[in-house]
């Protein structure tokens, strides 16, 4: 179990026991009433391009993603604008895959809370909150607002984020299917991952291949070639072993990253393919 700032997280699928938030695959609350579903009130980790095309079946309704109702949400991303107001401070959130408003407003008994001198441009934050939406623009109402100090938390974050979408939209590791339907990829419009039990997926990651430079496409095919590589390929691995140079070698990634072919693992040299 890992915590955030009051953030805790069980197994994907637990059910019952922590309170304290973490997403759950099913079952109800102990000692809850009426049976309300647990997920009623979990913490799901997203991204920003999840969150802008959320669902929502009419005003005030639930969100859905994944087909499954959100309340509180968690994500992280870089501060790109900064707008303090008497009673709030807006700021902008990019993590790559959008941007959204997120909204904090100040406690006056809380002399540092909301204070826009606490936040720096271009600096990453985790957001912890609520969706929400008035005049057909969504916003998060966030709750805390804390910075990163450590990037590892951006790409496990990311990672943890995809799981819990395959999770819904395919079912546990090792059952074929999807949970939901589609899996369609919470990063790109039309995901590596995001194909069906037919090969679509497949297709898909190839279709993007070969519409990617030479450079691109050699360090995709070492990488696809080389066995064993739980946690991803090196830059220098790939520079010895293709004779690319690492100037190359962090072109055609930039490029393999864009088109959500690969995802860096242990740090930002280290890649490994997504799988369909």
């Amino acid at each position: 179990m890992s915590a955030y700032a009051g953030y805790s997280k069980t197994s994907y699928g637990a059910q019952g026991g922590d309170d304290s938030g973490g997403f759950f695959a099913g079952g109800s609350q102990p000692g809850s009433q009426g049976g309300k579903s647990y997920q009623d009130e979990s913490l799901r980790p997203v991204t920003v391009k999840q969150i802008l095309e959320a669902d929502e079946a009419f005003s005030g309704a639930d969100f859905k993603i994944d087909n499954t109702a959100i309340t509180q949400i968690t994500f992280v991303g870089q501060v790109r604008n900064i707008n303090p107001q008497p009673t709030n401070v807006t700021l902008k959130i990019d993590d790559g895959t959008g941007q959204i408003e997120v909204k904090k407003w100040i406690d006056a008994d809380k002399a540092d809370d909301g204070n826009a001198d606490q936040y720096e441009l271009d600096s990453y934050v985790r957001v912890w909150g609520r969706l929400k939406s008035f005049s057909n623009k969504r916003h998060v109402g966030a709750h805390v607002i804390r910075p990163v100090t450590d990037f590892n938390e951006v790409n496990y974050h990311l990672l943890e984020a995809t799981y819990v979408h395959l999770y819904l939209t395919r079912g546990p590791l090792g059952q074929d299917g999807a949970a939901n339907g589609g899996g369609e990829s919470m990063f790109v419009d039309s995901g590596a991952y995001g194909g069906n039990a037919n090969g679509g997926g497949s297709g898909q990651m190839l279709s993007k291949v070969s519409g990617c430079g030479p450079l691109a496409k050699r360090m995709f095919n070492f990488m696809n070639g080389t066995p064993g590589m739980n946690e991803g390929v090196h830059l220098n691995v790939i520079s010895s072993s293709t004779g690319m140079s690492v100037r190359d070698v962090l072109a055609a990634a930039d490029e393999l990253l864009g088109q959500g072919l690969i995802y860096t693992t242990v740090d930002d040299e280290t890649w490994a393919i997504l799988e369909c």
